[in-house]
């Protein structure tokens, strides 16, 4: 009988170090939003990647940052849950930005792992004798199997460290189909497209107090999908900002949105958005349990 291996391994790093461009990337094709806003990143989300006969099953975590709100220790709480059991951890490092404190902090984390693995990214951005250091610091701090140079925007170094990923994974049954896939709700998926055309075109303006929730999707006669959205806000300021003058921003947001959904999934689609405003969504169990996160009292 032919062997077989699969497991986890947690991508973890602070916020807007590229890990889900990263993902986007392994995946070839988008599975993770990703914004010039750092904190987008709000679930933990699993993407299956064949490499050969092993089973890479990626869980990209929320971005590592001090949290200050209910919401912000959710995701920092689901970033820490995910590592724990993982087979493999993989630490991403924007080169740019170098070894923080922030970086320091994690690695105390997660420095146990008998898989820890590092990604310098955005390597293309910096000279070598920048990276130098910075890798030598790393060895310093801990036992890292490996120290991988990528640019995950650009796909440099992202095949070689999948083969590296790889050979670390346990003899196992297949946990999922062995076929690339993502693992995380439609419904919530159709709702982070949307949210990722929010950020793109206010992100100046809006602060982190927004939500999206797929309330219903439809199918009509000729397989058409009528997907219908809620843009939560805080405020009626936000909401105008939202809405734009004349209805113009929405409109934006959800074409550009819409665009996504029929390129992601090839179907038809019209999609329905409406803007409500609800003060306290953030202290609202249901919104944290829809997003894959724990709600903490």
């Amino acid at each position: 009988m032919k062997k077989t291996y699969s497991g986890f391994i947690a991508i973890i790093g602070p916020t807007n170090a590229g890990k889900s461009t990263l993902m986007n990337q392994i995946m070839g094709r988008k599975v993770s939003i990703v914004s010039h806003k750092v904190q987008t990143t709000r679930t933990t989300l699993r993407a299956v990647k064949m490499v050969g006969d092993k089973q890479l099953i990626f869980v990209d975590t929320p971005g590592v940052f001090r949290p200050k709100r209910r919401l912000d220790r959710a995701m920092v709480s689901a970033a820490m849950d995910a590592f724990a059991d993982a087979d493999a951890v993989l630490l991403i490092v924007d080169a740019t930005h170098g070894i923080t404190d922030t970086i320091r902090d994690l690695i105390t984390k997660v420095q146990n792992n008998k898989n820890l693995f590092v990604a310098l990214n955005k390597v293309d951005a910096i000279s070598k004798s920048v990276l130098l250091p910075m890798t030598d610091e790393l060895l310093k701090l801990a036992n890292f199997k490996e120290i991988f140079m990528i640019s995950a925007l650009k796909n440099d170094g992202v095949t070689n460290m999948l083969d590296s990923l790889a050979s670390v994974m346990p003899e196992s049954p297949y946990l999922f189909d062995a076929a690339d896939a993502v693992d995380v709700p439609d419904n919530l998926y159709l709702a982070e497209l949307t949210r990722e055309k929010i950020y793109k075109y206010i992100h100046q303006e809006l602060p982190y107090h927004i939500n999206v929730v797929t309330e219903k999707v439809d199918v009509d006669a000729d397989g058409v999908l009528d997907i219908y959205q809620k843009i939560v806000v805080q405020n009626d300021a936000h909401k105008k900002i939202v809405i734009g003058r004349g209805g113009e921003q929405l409109k934006q947001i959800g074409t550009a949105a819409r665009h996504d959904i029929q390129d992601q999934w090839g179907v038809n689609a019209r999609l329905h958005l409406f803007v409500r405003v609800e003060e306290n969504w953030e202290n609202v169990a249901e919104n944290y349990t829809d997003q894959g996160l724990e709600f903490k009292k």
